[in-house]
C-alpha cells in the first residue's frame, strides 16, 4: 500500500479546512446568541470618552450644591 500524497490532494486538503473554518466562524458570529455581547464591545471605544463641557460644569454645581 503506497499512501502518497501529491501537492493537488494537500491543497485541496487545506482548502476544505479553511472552508469549514469560514462557515463555523460565520455560524457564531452571526449567531443570535451573541447579539448582547457583541453589542456591549461595539460600545468599548466609547467607554473612556470625557463629559462635554456643559455635562463637566452641570456635574460641578450639582456637587457644590449639596
Amino acid at each position: 500500500m503506497d499512501f502518497t500524497v501529491d501537492i493537488g490532494q494537500l491543497r485541496g486538503l487545506g482548502t476544505l479546512i479553511v472552508a469549514i473554518a469560514f462557515i463555523g466562524l460565520s455560524l457564531w458570529v452571526f449567531s443570535g446568541r451573541r447579539n448582547r455581547e457583541f453589542a456591549e464591545a461595539s460600545l468599548l471605544p466609547f467607554a473612556d470618552e470625557h463629559l462635554p463641557n456643559a455635562a463637566k460644569e452641570e456635574t460641578a454645581l450639582r456637587s457644590t450644591r449639596q
